[in-house]
């Protein structure tokens, strides 16, 4: 017995030696793996990680000439190399209401802010830019459709309209030649289409793409969902509430509910004029039915800031700039609209600080005024204070801060990307793909 337990330490104390003559070769370099192992062989040289989301988004932005984006501005086809941080332009203030549709614009600016956030260090950022496209997690595509439609498209003639046509085209075109596209046909691009008509004739054919809009209103599901695309507040019209520090709010709003907007709309916005004629007269309440232009915005303002509850029924799609005016009025939202989707809402209830009510449920003749009625003054103070804590998350700002509407968007995008990346990788492996349908 004991020349076995002898012989055993010492085949232990053996094994022991060449396993750590062995490492020191690996560590000195004089065995290499890769040539021991042919498995290693196919392996490339410079493999990415997976993403992680406690880092900023890789942004690889498309150098495109200025007539795809800000040379917008300028109209009359104007073209310039592509824009820097230098030559930027603010958004202009005679814009009026395209700017409800600007998120391309904000999202291009915070990409090119060379500014390392608040702290100093970066850690505000939800997104940075970076040069080498082999390092990006997704790719930015800064054409602006909304815009481009808002001055070709909508008030252009024949000859403008097909311009927009034409820049659509030669967008689609870019993409579908760059290598990039190509490697995952597009499903890790970000292209903002935020008005629902913006790139409508070739929308399509990109449709794999992570858009972000204003709602799912006018394309297909095939084209549009929630599953790939990201939801985007509209940039307000109506001024941020900054002096909101009254004593006793809850007294000092006067009216129970307000709504001054447009009543001929089409689709579920329909339903507008059967809700001026249910409210119209109605005790503490104003229904004006006439546009937000001109002195309208004033009157808006004021309105919203006099009223304890804000209408926000559906327009011509399931969404309306309305509510994110009520938002920053901190006046709380009275949602009209069944087929509505909220920007954020994977971390935003919006039923903290807003109100839902069906169509079905509103068209009831004094039903929604009996509901706002019941809503006691330390639930609407609860309400109220909610949303001026998170007014932040819907402001569009140069340069950007944080947790403010484009972090936001680009932190949508990157929770985008799980799902994203998984059809990229089942694409390069399947023979037959989505077998199960």
């Amino acid at each position: 017995m004991k020349v076995k337990d002898t012989m055993s330490k010492s085949l232990l104390i053996l094994a022991v030696f060449i396993l750590f003559l062995i490492a020191s070769l690996f560590y000195t370099g004089k065995i290499d793996y890769r040539s021991s192992f042919s498995l290693f062989d196919s392996l490339p040289s410079k493999v990415k990680p997976c993403f992680t989301g406690s880092e900023p988004l890789k942004v690889y932005m498309y150098d495109l000439e200025m007539k795809y984006n800000v040379g917008l501005f300028k109209g009359s086809h104007y073209n310039a190399a592509p824009v820097t941080i230098e030559t930027l332009p603010k958004w202009p203030k005679s814009t009026g209401l395209r700017r409800q549709h600007s998120v391309e614009y904000w999202m291009l600016a915070s990409l090119l802010y060379a500014g390392d956030g608040e702290n100093g260090n970066g850690s505000t950022r939800e997104a940075v830019r970076v040069l080498d496209p082999d390092s990006a997690d997704v790719f930015f595509v800064p054409f602006f459709s909304s815009l481009s439609y808002n001055t070709f498209y909508r008030h252009g003639n024949d000859s403008e309209v097909k311009f927009d046509d034409q820049l659509q085209a030669e967008i689609v075109d870019f993409l579908q030649k760059s290598e990039h596209w190509k490697r995952s046909s597009g499903r890790d691009h970000v292209i903002p289409m935020h008005h629902p008509n913006a790139f409508k004739r070739y929308r399509e054919k990109v449709n794999a793409a992570i858009f972000v809009v204003a709602d799912f209103g006018r394309p297909r599901p095939t084209v549009s969902n929630l599953r790939k695309d990201v939801v985007a507040p509209y940039a307000h019209v109506i001024e941020t509430f900054v002096a909101d520090d009254i004593s006793d709010p809850y007294e000092s709003r006067t009216m129970l509910l307000f709504f001054r907007g447009r009543t001929d709309r089409k689709d579920e916005g329909k339903d507008r004029q059967q809700l001026k004629d249910m409210l119209s007269g109605q005790k503490d309440v104003v229904f004006e039915a006439t546009g937000i232009s001109g002195e309208g915005v004033n009157a808006s303002t004021n309105g919203m800031r006099s009223s304890k509850f804000c209408l926000n029924p559906a327009g011509d799609t399931p969404s309306s700039c309305r509510l994110f005016d009520a938002i920053v009025s901190h006046c709380v939202p009275v949602i009209v609209s069944d087929k509505i989707e909220l920007p954020f809402e994977d971390e935003l209830d919006y039923t903290k600080f807003s109100i839902f009510f069906s169509r079905q449920e509103a068209k009831k003749e004094g039903y929604m005024l009996d509901q706002l009625r019941s809503v006691s003054r330390a639930r609407w103070l609860e309400m109220w204070s909610y949303l001026k804590n998170i007014t932040h998350h819907f402001e569009y700002q140069y340069p950007p801060k944080k947790g403010d509407a484009v972090n936001m968007i680009w932190r949508q995008v990157k929770h985008k990307l799980p799902a994203a990346k998984l059809d990229v990788h089942r694409n390069r492996r399947l023979k037959v793909p989505d077998w199960w349908r």
